[in-house]
């Protein structure tokens, strides 16, 4: 039994060696190295591809936010007195800033 066990373990290294030896052979050849340059740049293109793609959606959001923000504003402006167009009372200071009660 120890025998025969022996031998499948030993048959089983071989081949795996064998495979990746083979492998190893393969890869160094031109052929193969082209094959690892062209996922390489495949690779590169794609993530090239998917920060453009990012770059893209995130310009529209902030545009979309931006474009947003300026016509609120402008609401906000309209609904105002003439008097005080342009002024931001959110600037002002408060009473309790001022230290008068």
């Amino acid at each position: 039994m120890k025998r025969s066990f022996w031998f499948v373990a030993g048959a089983s290294a071989g081949v795996y060696a064998a495979a990746r030896a083979r492998r190893a052979a393969e890869i160094l050849t031109v052929d193969g190295l082209r094959d690892r340059i062209g996922a390489v740049v495949v690779g590169a293109r794609m993530f090239r591809d998917e920060v453009a793609q990012g770059k893209a959606e995130a310009e529209t959001d902030l545009r979309e936010r931006i474009t947003l923000g300026l016509h609120e504003r402008r609401e906000l402006m309209a609904g105002t007195d003439p008097g005080t167009a342009g002024h931001d009372a959110s600037t002002e200071p408060t009473d309790e800033e001022e230290g008068t009660s």
